[in-house]
C-alpha cells in the first residue's frame, strides 16, 4: 500500500489509512531520510489514536512513552543515535518490544536484526516536488 502525503493538513488522513493498514501488529518500522516526517507522521498517527500527551522526537532518550485514551501505553522509539545494536539490548528494548503494546521505531535501520519479522514497515519517501509517499508493508 502507498499513501501520497500532498500537504500537511493531509497527515491527519494520512494516519488514519496508516492505522488501518497496520491492523493488529505492534511493532511498526518507520525508515526514511532525515526529514522525511518520521516524527511527523508518528504524532498524527499518535492523535488519530486519542493520545493527549505531547508527541516528540525521543533522539536523546531512546523512548518516549504516551498513554492512549485507555491508559496503554504506546512506545516511541528514535536509534538513530544507536552505534551498536548492543545499545539497544543494555536499555532493556525487550521490555517493550515484548510488551504487545504498540512500539513505535524510527531509524529502525540500526537494529534490524531486532525487528520481528511481522512488524509492520513504513517507508517515507520524499518525492522530488516536496510531497510524501509511505509505503507501509
Amino acid at each position: 500500500m502507498i499513501i501520497t502525503v500532498n500537504k500537511l493538513a493531509d497527515l491527519d488522513a494520512a494516519a488514519e489509512q496508516v492505522i488501518k493498514a497496520i491492523g493488529d501488529r505492534k511493532i511498526v518500522a518507520i525508515y526514511g531520510q532525515m526529514g522525511a516526517g518520521k516524527t511527523t507522521l508518528i504524532k498524527h498517527v499518535c492523535k488519530a489514536l486519542g493520545v493527549h500527551d505531547v508527541v516528540n522526537s525521543p533522539s536523546f532518550s531512546l523512548v518516549n512513552e504516551y498513554q492512549n485514551p485507555n491508559g496503554e501505553p504506546i512506545y516511541h522509539f528514535d536509534f538513530y543515535r544507536i552505534n551498536k545494536i548492543e545499545e539497544a539490548y543494555d536499555f532493556g528494548y525487550e521490555e517493550y518490544f515484548f510488551s504487545n503494546n504498540l512500539c513505535l521505531v524510527e531509524w529502525p535501520e540500526v537494529i534490524e536484526d531486532l525487528i520481528p519479522n511481522d512488524a509492520a514497515k513504513l517507508t517515507i519517501q520524499v518525492l522530488a516536488d516536496g510531497r510524501r509517499a509511505i509505503q507501509i508493508v
